[in-house]
């Protein structure tokens, strides 16, 4: 077992114990347990209820002190939380008749008083100390932060955070959870006087153990495992006259960035959402303009520190597409044997030779409307925010238009899909005279195939593997794009396959 990891830090007031307690709250997630110890009245139940208010984005929320109740369950944005407080309790053995003995799964535990069942703790565990400060002010209080187990290196991580948002200026600003992505990133707004600023909580962490040839999936495909591809690919749309944010502060041997806040004018309106049109527009011009530049290859971290753009190369691409056969499949009652695997990636190999040989452009990877922000105090294509592209890699052309036009988690209409369509190919054909609509086609059909094959099984691996349901509630739209892909003839041979072997998602 690893060496606790501690560091201590002195709160002046409920503020810096709120700001500590929503730092902490970027790092943690389902499963952690942190316990809260010191003598009556030194901060637990402040600091508790001060996390609780940040996950729920909500500084006037009720949370009431669980002594009484000896346990306080909150359906937080991000994750359940469990508040308990075991000062009532005489040991160990009454903590299964209360309902913590053992601790729900896929929850963040908070416990106060964890002294009295301290035998019956997880080892991997996260402890803040708290002590009055007296000679600091009535408020005052100090916090000692001590790692247990697995945790220890969230604590390194949490002083390091701690210290960089110091560095850069932010100490004393206030924190906005910001809703996270399907990563492993995390986000709040740093937030002072009527200014604003992005947060941005990036681990090193590949996606998955090493089962592609000695690699990672993300690696596998090549998806950003620090950083630094986010830095680079940033400076590399700015330079090219694309709205990325300015990053102001980072520390790349951590992952943590403070960046430019686009604000939260989005590229969907109404409930349910739906695209708005001229935005969707803007968005569609703004990738013919980007596909018709020629483009480097190479961009700058830093200086000294090149990063060289991967290629989408088809070994990816069927990495990407064995996902339905690895979690989709399997969720759907499928079990796909040897000879049905050598299908499917025989099939896929030969529909991907096209796309993997046309000219490669930048591929943003995931260009919709969650990662679009609308900026309206710019002019023309600027007016596109783009906030997620760290796994930028090049390739096809196609892949980022159906990412936009097939967007996974609103529902486009095929008109406006049609309609946007011709317009990219209109100002590919105006600015490029060597662009073949009729390939394109065949490769914006191939590419949806590809792109919405590999949604079901994320969203399949999203459930199953990393306990996020939420996302199978995409799946029927994705089915829907997937069936308009393979209506293609270039994809007659998919179609039959499909039909014969993959069930539609659940409704």
């Amino acid at each position: 077992m690893s060496e606790p990891s501690t560091f201590a830090t002195a709160l002046a007031n409920e503020t810096e114990t709120a700001h500590l307690m929503a730092d902490l709250a970027l790092l943690v997630g389902p499963g952690d347990v942190v316990t809260l110890s010191g003598d009556l009245g030194a901060g637990k139940t402040a600091a508790a209820r001060a996390m609780i208010r940040y996950l729920a984005g909500d500084d006037a929320m009720e949370v009431p002190s669980p002594t009484f109740t000896l346990a306080q369950h909150y359906d937080l944005p991000p994750y359940p939380l469990l508040h308990a407080d075991l000062y009532r309790i005489s040991g160990p053995g009454e903590l299964e008749e209360i309902g913590l003995a053992p601790l729900p799964e896929a929850t963040v535990a908070l416990i106060e008083w964890p002294e009295r069942a301290a035998s019956a703790l997880p080892a991997d565990r996260i402890d803040i100390a708290f002590s009055h400060r007296p000679a600091l002010g009535s408020t005052a209080r100090a916090a000692e932060i001590t790692g247990y187990g697995k945790a220890a290196t969230q604590v390194a991580r949490l002083a390091a955070l701690r210290q960089f948002i110091k560095d850069a200026g932010y100490g004393d600003a206030k924190r906005q959870r910001m809703a996270g992505d399907a990563s492993t990133r995390s986000y709040a707004r740093l937030i002072r006087g009527d200014t604003s600023v992005i947060l941005m909580n990036a681990p090193k962490r590949p996606d998955g153990s090493a089962i592609h040839d000695g690699k990672s999936y993300s690696a596998a495909v090549h998806l950003a495992e620090d950083v630094k591809p986010f830095v680079a690919i940033a400076r590399g749309l700015r330079d090219q006259g694309f709205s990325a944010p300015a990053i102001h502060h980072a520390d790349l041997e951590w992952g943590f960035l403070i960046t430019e806040d686009f604000g939260g004018a989005g590229f969907v309106e109404g409930t349910p959402p739906a695209p708005i049109a001229e935005r969707y527009q803007a968005a569609t011009d703004l990738l013919a303009a980007l596909h018709g530049q020629t483009l480097p290859e190479i961009l700058s971290v830093a200086p000294h520190i090149p990063y060289a753009i991967p290629i989408f190369d088809i070994e990816a691409l069927l990495i990407e597409v064995s996902l339905m056969l690895d979690w989709y499949l399997p969720d759907r009652g499928v079990e796909p044997g040897d000879d049905l695997r050598a299908e499917f990636m025989t099939l896929w190999r030969a529909l991907l030779t096209e796309p993997a040989a046309a000219p490669k452009t930048w591929v943003l990877r995931d260009f919709h409307s969650p990662n679009l922000i609308w900026l309206a105090q710019r002019r023309d294509i600027k007016q596109v925010g783009v906030i997620d592209f760290q796994d930028t890699v090049r390739g096809p052309a196609a892949y980022d238009l159906v990412s936009l036009l097939q967007d996974a988690r609103v529902d486009v209409p095929e008109p406006l899909e049609l309609a946007l369509l011709a317009r990219y190919v209109k100002a590919r054909l105006d600015s490029t005279a060597s662009f073949d609509p009729a390939a394109f086609a065949r490769q914006y059909a191939v590419m949806s195939a590809q792109r919405n094959t590999r949604l079901l099984g994320t969203f399949a691996r999203l459930n199953r593997r990393d306990g996020k349901p939420h996302y199978l509630r995409h799946q029927p739209r994705i089915w829907t794009y997937l069936t308009r892909s393979l209506a293609h003839p270039a994809l007659s041979a998919a179609r039959a396959w499909y039909r014969a072997h993959v069930p539609p998602p659940a409704a």
